[in-house]
């Protein structure tokens, strides 16, 4: 057997070390979700894709530090799941500060714990990337968790409004190539005429959720009208919306995922997150992933080329904030909506960027989102 693939070998240690650490992630979760519900004020009540949200996501990052052969240097390196953790929490808690501090402080003793039992030592190194993990964690939880008031209906109203272009130009260039007439089938004239109708109705239910929205006065929620359906058609869809213009640039990967979700919110939050990886991504793949884990479902989508400084990290969901001033428009209010909707679902949305992984959204929603929606949205 050669030392490569012996696992007693000094250049095998590394690998069968860090897949340790990575087989202790159910055990680690499992013992948190127990000792939170039984020692953390107002956690007994929470259904669990709401008590698990980001943790799963902070393990995988957790362990990629630990490991000597990924780039990660903390849990929260490129990363901003810790601070969609507090969003969460300030959003679908009664939470004070202090319950989102101790959530912390017991994934840190779990981990050790789950460690040592599994014979697993951590070395000094390890210590220190564990809790400087956790301290940077419990800081940008918090911060986010306190930072959670700003002006939704002018967010969303824009929102809306910044998305009904796209329907409008479909049915601007329909019309105008069956203005023309000259030289088109009459299977072409009724494709057309279909196209015109359908986003015609598309842009008609955008026009009611704007009107919704300016008269909803309840604060953060969006107005949501859910039904039973699988994402995975919806995600493969919306990326063959995307193969027209750029063909072959954006491929679907997962398996089906059936709940219950808005099915147009959603929709278009997809094509806010794949015309931004259009915009600044490179001429790579686009890659969207569609997950179910822990009554939650994860929908990722990932894009090579230029990455998000962390300094930009904290405020590219930040209504009309534009980082980028080059010959592509900011981010301004497609990011802005898309966390409106996971929010609104019960949800969050993350990002995790670095020049050595490329950029990814995270979208992670309830499997069932209906027990986290106002009946009157």
């Amino acid at each position: 057997m050669s030392p490569a693939h012996d696992p007693t070998s000094p250049a095998a240690r590394p690998r069968l070390r860090t897949q340790r650490i990575a087989d202790l992630r159910e055990a680690v979760l499992h013992e948190w979700e127990h000792r939170v519900r039984a020692s953390v004020r107002g956690a007994e009540q929470l259904l669990p894709p709401i008590l698990i949200n980001t943790l799963p996501a902070f393990f995988d990052h957790l362990a990629e530090a630990l490991s000597r052969e990924h780039p990660r240097d903390t849990a929260g390196s490129n990363s901003n799941m810790p601070a969609v953790h507090g969003n969460e929490r300030a959003r679908m808690t009664n939470y004070g500060p202090e319950q989102v501090i101790q959530e912390y402080q017991i994934f840190r003793d779990c981990f050790a714990e789950a460690a040592l039992a599994a014979g697993l030592s951590l070395r000094r190194r390890d210590w220190a990337i564990l809790q400087a993990s956790i301290d940077a964690a419990i800081r940008d939880s918090i911060r986010e968790f306190t930072a959670m008031h700003e002006s939704f209906q002018r967010r969303i109203a824009a929102g809306l409004s910044h998305d009904m272009r796209n329907p409008l130009s479909v049915i601007l260039i329909s019309a105008q190539l069956l203005q023309r007439r000259a030289g088109l089938e009459p299977e072409k004239i009724t494709e057309l005429t279909q196209r015109i109708v359908e986003h015609g109705k598309r842009l008609d239910t955008m026009i009611e959720e704007l009107l919704d929205t300016l008269s909803y006065h309840r604060g953060q929620q969006l107005p949501l009208a859910l039904t039973r359906f699988d994402l995975l058609p919806l995600a493969q869809s919306v990326c063959a919306q995307v193969n027209l213009q750029h063909p072959d640039k954006c491929q679907v990967t997962g398996s089906g995922v059936t709940g219950w979700w808005c099915d147009n919110s959603l929709r278009r939050a997809l094509e806010n997150l794949l015309g931004n990886a259009v915009k600044y991504g490179d001429e790579g793949v686009i890659d969207v992933l569609v997950e179910h884990e822990h009554d939650r479902v994860r929908i990722s989508v990932h894009n090579s080329g230029s990455f998000i400084a962390d300094e930009q990290m904290s405020r590219i969901f930040d209504y009309l904030r534009r980082e980028h001033h080059g010959p592509a428009p900011g981010w301004g209010i497609g990011l802005p909506y898309v966390q409106n909707v996971a929010e609104s679902h019960g949800g969050s949305i993350g990002v995790d960027s670095s020049p050595a992984t490329g950029t990814t959204f995270i979208l992670d929603l309830p499997i069932d989102c209906r027990p986290y929606v106002d009946p009157a949205a």
